[in-house]
């Protein structure tokens, strides 16, 4: 037992390294008529092309935390959700995937990446 202890770290950041290259987990899924409102906006906007409220609309998302699953730099974008009250930007966002003008994936994020639900139409 007491050589367990000794491998401990050893054994822990084998854990990570075994979580960090494995998929992550299916998102959850949300319908977008039940989306919020301005994130119903956001869609709208997504789909005719603009134009977005933030400069920052339309940016690629870089998918650091691998919340999302793996692709090309480049493949995702993000999008404000805008927050009533907000003096920001918030936490709320869009994220598609695939071509800006017709996306093959959309996600939504209510805490800032967090988490992530992908859209169904």
């Amino acid at each position: 037992m007491t050589i367990l202890y000794r491998f401990a770290p050893i054994l822990a950041a084998l854990g990570l390294a075994f979580s960090l290259l494995s998929p992550p987990a299916a998102a959850a899924e949300i319908a977008a008529t039940a989306l919020p409102p301005e994130a119903r906006e956001t869609l709208a906007l997504i789909r005719s092309g603009g134009p977005f409220p933030y400069r920052q609309d339309g940016t690629v998302f870089s998918n650091r935390e691998r919340s999302l699953p793996p692709s090309e730099r480049g493949y995702y974008r993000e999008y404000t959700v805008r927050t009533p009250g907000a003096k920001d930007r918030g936490a709320r966002r869009i994220i598609t995937g695939g071509e800006a003008s017709a996306p093959r994936e959309i996600y939504y994020t209510d805490d800032h990446y967090r988490s992530f639900r992908r859209i169904r139409e």
